[in-house]
């Protein structure tokens, strides 16, 4: 009897630790299964910047979008909003003055589109990294008689001096991308305009060029930013067709991207990279396609309103 007494506690001291380990067992798996949660809801609201640690820009094709809902680009529209009357810049454009007005709303925006019942576009090329490409490219825009937009960095204009001087020569737009390619909403006024201006005496010294088109690093701007700009008599431009060249999907991915881009129309302004892996070998198609579509290509300084006009909600520049 004892000895079946012995075995019974046995067994029952066995079962006892089968139980707490199956149920050590199920807490554990229970508790990994909720940090696994909680890690992909971090990492959904929390995504990392590859934008600001990557040698070459990168442009975010989605996320909040609080300046247009056209094309395909991600900015940041952030900060407070405040009311700017483009016609206070000292100097003005050329000798004139700024006289527009960049607020829908209570929104200060940039320009992503031109509205106009001509079948005008224009194409513009980022400049911050590289140059393997460009004379391909100015000679493929020659052979098409296209004149374009180079938004260039401070950094890329003292790197690439001579470059700066060719596509000037060759007669195209000189833009202004900023001097250090930051992120401008995260910048005071102050600090906004240096990046500003620095790109401008650069270019002014090389080409006797004066800049007055401005483009912000990232498509990420804020209010304060756009009444900076047109603070130093530029006007503020992003874009409705991006072309992602700068994702290195291929040829093909860019000029199916471009010239069956649901934004493409009159007034279109369309990005793309002069560095970028695929844009110069897909350019030449892309232009013979917007060519035979009837588009005819400009810079964007024959496409924008220089005066008198208001923005709509999306972005898009109305004469008024």
């Amino acid at each position: 009897m004892n000895r079946i007494n012995s075995k019974n506690s046995s067994n029952a001291v066995s079962n006892i630790k089968n139980i707490t380990h199956l149920k050590l067992s199920v807490l554990l798996s229970s508790i990994l299964l909720m940090l696994a949660f909680a890690f992909f809801i971090y990492a959904s609201f929390n995504p990392k910047d590859t934008a600001a640690s990557s040698k070459k820009p990168v442009y975010s094709d989605s996320g909040s979008n609080s300046g247009s809902n056209l094309g395909s680009d991600s900015v940041s529209n952030s900060g407070s909003d405040s009311s700017y009357n483009s016609g206070s810049g000292s100097d003005g454009i050329n000798g004139g003055s700024i006289k527009g007005n960049c607020v829908a709303g209570k929104k200060a925006l940039p320009i992503y589109c031109i509205q106009t019942d001509e079948k005008k576009i224009s194409i513009s090329f980022d400049a911050a990294w590289g140059a393997d490409d460009t004379i391909k490219l100015l000679d493929i825009l020659d052979k098409h008689n296209v004149k374009t937009t180079f938004f260039m960095t401070g950094g890329w204009v003292s790197t690439y001096p001579d470059m700066v001087k060719e596509i000037y020569n060759r007669g195209h737009d000189l833009g202004n991308h900023s001097e250090n390619h930051k992120e401008m909403s995260k910048l005071s006024a102050s600090e906004q305009k240096e990046e500003i201006t620095a790109v401008d005496n650069k270019i002014k010294e090389l080409t006797g060029y004066d800049c007055f088109l401005f483009r912000p690093p990232y498509g990420d701007y804020n209010s304060l930013l756009i009444n900076t700009v047109y603070g130093c008599n530029h006007y503020p431009v992003q874009w409705d067709v991006d072309s992602l060249d700068w994702k290195d999907y291929g040829v093909d991915s860019i000029i199916k991207t471009v010239t069956r881009h649901k934004a493409l129309g009159n007034g279109s302004i369309i990005l793309m990279h002069n560095g970028a892996k695929f844009t110069a070998e897909a350019l030449d198609t892309v232009l013979t396609i917007l060519e035979e579509q009837g588009y005819e290509i400009v810079p964007i300084s024959q496409l924008i309103i220089r005066e008198n006009f208001h923005m709509d909600g999306t972005g898009r520049q109305i004469e008024d």
